[in-house]
């Protein structure tokens, strides 16, 4: 779908060589650009009335219709990323990626899933997709760095990318890993994170502050809490009737939809870390 909502700079690829990018906005008026090697023969016109055409059939779609819509453009020739997927509890966010992949939906394939608790929930997620899963309980070791050893020598080779699911201990990332670990947190960070900030803990953190938006925050993993450089978020509203409970399911709603968006940004190669700041590339 090559859908441009009214956002300037924003742009989207039509297969691999188009970028079309809103350039400027003027009350009703959208002024779009067109960038294409020379040698790919490109009719504005016919590039205006097919975005014209999709924004309006994404119009008529319901919100369930867009979640079924995948995230990876036309032409995306690049292989699955291979992923390990770290869980600590009940799985959901795990289950988002099977169900996305089994789909269409996530260009990607869970190589195994690493538990840091033998009695996790979750691990009945990954054996019914026929995952393997590699138990390494916290409790057995004293210090971070001998866990972190352990977890990374489950998670082995042939694995491109990590993503943590629910993951609730401290990891120190090999250097090899750096750029390649990401984490979900269903708050808007660098705000209501840190360490024993998780599930209801944040959701009643937030609903506490008075705060009138909340969501969700994909980001790269480093040495803290909830501190890496920030991939992409979503928002949503905070009711003034919410509990914890009914704030916690609408923000996993968008959790559901920002992770596959950031791990296809990853598989397309489409991210590049400098510094603190993820740019977001509309190529390779």
């Amino acid at each position: 779908m090559l859908v441009l909502s009214r956002h300037k700079e924003e742009s989207v690829m039509i297969g691999d060589e188009i970028e079309v990018r809103v350039v400027d906005i003027r009350g009703d008026k959208v002024r779009l650009g067109i960038n294409a090697p020379r040698s790919v023969n490109v009719h504005r016109r016919e590039v205006y009335d097919a975005i014209r055409d999709e924004n309006r059939a994404a119009a008529a779609l319901s919100p369930g219709d867009v979640a079924s819509v995948a995230p990876a453009p036309a032409g995306n020739s690049l292989p699955p990323a291979r992923l390990a997927v770290l869980i600590s509890g009940g799985g959901t966010t795990l289950k988002n990626l099977i169900d996305r992949i089994g789909a269409g939906t996530l260009p990607a394939r869970i190589e195994r899933v690493v538990c840091s608790r033998p009695d996790a929930a979750g691990i009945a997620h990954a054996t019914a997709a026929g995952i393997g899963v590699h138990i390494v309980d916290r409790k057995a070791f004293d210090d971070v760095a001998g866990f972190s050893r352990a977890v990374f020598e489950k998670i082995g080779a042939g694995v491109d990318l990590v993503c943590l699911a629910g993951w609730l201990s401290l990891l120190e990332v090999p250097a090899g890993y750096a750029g390649r670990v990401m984490n979900i947190h269903p708050a808007l960070l660098p705000s209501f994170g840190g360490r024993g900030m998780y599930g209801r803990r944040v959701h009643q953190a937030v609903l506490d502050s008075g705060c009138t938006v909340s969501g969700c925050t994909v980001h790269f993993v480093d040495e803290g809490y909830d501190t890496g450089p920030i991939i992409l978020q979503r928002t949503c509203p905070v009711l003034d009737d919410d509990t914890p409970q009914t704030l916690a399911h609408r923000v996993f709603e968008e959790e559901k939809q920002a992770y596959p968006a950031a791990i296809t940004l990853f598989q397309q190669r489409r991210l590049r870390l400098e510094g603190r700041r993820v740019i977001r590339l509309c190529s390779p």
